[in-house]
C-alpha cells in the first residue's frame, strides 16, 4: 500500500492497494481519498436556493445545492452549518441530516452527508472562499423539480437531496 498526495491538493491523496476480489482474484487498485463532504438543500417555505457555480472539471456553469469539505475536527453537522453560511451567507436554524452517498464508489471512498437547512437567516460569520465563483439562485421547489426534469440540474448530490426532500425520507 502507498498513500500519494496529489500535487497542488493538500487534502486529496492516491492510495494504491492489493485487493482480493469476491472471485478471490487478486489485483492492484488506486482509491481517491479526498475526505469527506456535506451538501446541503436551504429551504424557505415553497423555495430553496441553489448555487450557480463554474466547475473546471467538467468545463461548465452548474446548479447545484451548497456543498464543503469536512475540515479535520468537525462533525458534519458542524461543516453544513459552517459551508451554508460560506457559500450563501445564511445560516440554518435547524439540519435535517437526510442520509448519505457514495458519488463515485468505483475509485473514491469519499462520503457526502446530506441535510436540509431550514430557519434560515442572514449571517456574515464566514466569508466565501476566494477561489468560488458562486451565484446563489432562489428558485421555488416546483421548479427545481422540473430544472431536474429538463436536464438543467445534473448534479448528483442535488438530485439526491431533492429526492429525499420531495420523498420525505431521512436515508437513516
Amino acid at each position: 500500500m502507498s498513500d500519494m498526495p496529489v500535487p497542488g491538493k493538500k487534502k486529496i491523496t492516491l492510495e494504491t492497494v492489493t485487493v482480493t476480489l469476491p472471485s478471490g482474484a487478486v489485483k492492484e487498485r488506486r482509491v481517491v481519498h479526498p475526505g469527506h463532504a456535506v451538501a446541503m438543500l436551504p429551504i424557505d417555505g415553497d423555495f430553496c436556493y441553489l448555487e450557480r457555480q463554474y466547475r473546471f472539471a467538467v468545463g461548465e456553469w452548474i446548479y447545484e445545492a451548497p456543498a464543503g469539505t469536512i475540515d479535520p475536527g468537525e462533525t458534519p453537522e458542524e461543516t453544513a452549518y459552517r459551508e451554508l453560511i460560506e457559500e450563501t451567507g445564511m445560516a440554518a436554524e435547524t439540519l435535517i441530516h437526510r442520509g448519505k452517498i457514495y458519488p463515485a464508489p468505483g475509485y473514491t471512498d469519499e462520503v457526502i452527508y446530506l441535510f436540509e437547512a431550514r430557519g434560515l437567516s442572514p449571517s456574515d460569520a464566514y466569508g466565501m472562499d476566494e477561489d468560488e465563483q458562486i451565484e446563489v439562485v432562489k428558485v421555488s421547489l416546483c421548479e427545481m423539480e422540473e430544472m431536474i426534469l429538463d436536464g438543467r440540474i445534473i448534479d448528483a448530490k442535488t438530485i439526491c437531496l431533492a429526492y429525499h426532500h420531495f420523498r420525505g425520507q431521512t436515508g437513516l
